[in-house]
């Protein structure tokens, strides 16, 4: 799928960091906000929701998740459990870590109707090395990966579906629904993260996982990609740069406001 891009305002909010709201008429009507993360740029560190309560995480917003840690930039990351739920308490599907601390482990998803079985995740050593990881199946307890990294700050979603710069999309019909959509996305080089969301509410109509993949490789240069919770959950958050007041700045498609997640992708950033 091609896009012919109708608008779209770019700006660098923050040292290292490229924001992007992008608006498309054709396949149908689009937002999409994409920001793009110089990984050597000076300032730049990550932060998983770290674990707590008496599951694996304590739900909230992303932009409260934003507002708590001071960040400059949010995403949504984990699919979670119990849902739907108006509890508090859950567990994130997938692998999770958050400074050091690996909470969550590799799985076989109750949710199996998109999430794949050991679903790959994308890390971030303290040194901002970015890497997707997989499953050591020598490991029993699924808190192993093959590749020789630290654990650091690592997320999972449902699936990779960019592989070595070309879409690699589970056949499952859920993923060819038109829906908000939330992705993470890594360069050839390693050196620029992408984070990516379409709405799918106002004046947006959602986008099909094959059509984000698509783009993200054509238009943003990412080699590799994995599709994180969306619908209801996605979430971008970013911190105003003048006022320093934390915002969402994608419309949300959640009936009842912004969607208490089961974790977030947290970026800080220093000012221009």
């Amino acid at each position: 799928m091609l896009f012919a891009l109708l608008a779209a305002l770019i700006s660098h909010p923050f040292l290292g960091v490229t924001y992007i709201d992008r608006t498309e008429t054709s396949p149908r009507p689009l937002h999409i906000r994409v920001v793009q993360i110089d990984l050597k740029a000076p300032g730049i560190r990550f932060k998983v929701s770290p674990p707590a309560g008496p599951r694996e995480v304590v739900r909230e917003t992303t932009v409260e998740f934003l507002r708590r840690e001071g960040a400059q930039v949010a995403i949504n990351a984990h699919f979670f459990l119990p849902f739907p739920s108006d509890e508090s308490d859950a567990w994130v599907i997938g692998l999770a870590a958050s400074e050091g601390r690996v909470y969550s482990a590799f799985e076989y998803p109750e949710q199996n109707f998109a999430l794949l079985d050991n679903a790959p995740a994308l890390n971030i050593d303290r040194r901002n090395r970015a890497a997707i990881v997989h499953r050591d199946l020598r490991a029993a307890d699924g808190r192993h990966v093959r590749e020789r990294v630290t654990l650091w700050n690592a997320v999972s979603g449902s699936a990779q579906i960019v592989t070595a710069g070309a879409r690699s999309i589970p056949l499952l019909a859920w993923y060819d629904a038109l829906a908000a959509r939330t992705a993470v996305g890594l360069s050839r080089d390693g050196r620029t993260l992408t984070l990516f969301t379409v709405d799918a509410k106002g004046d947006s109509e959602g986008m099909r996982v094959t059509e984000v993949a698509d783009l993200l490789v054509n238009d943003y240069g990412v080699w590799s990609a994995l599709n994180l919770d969306g619908g209801g959950s996605t979430s971008l958050a970013m911190e105003d740069p003048l006022t320093r007041e934390p915002r969402l700045v994608n419309t949300t498609a959640g009936t009842t406001g912004e969607r208490a997640v089961g974790s977030s992708l947290a970026v800080f950033a220093r000012p221009r």
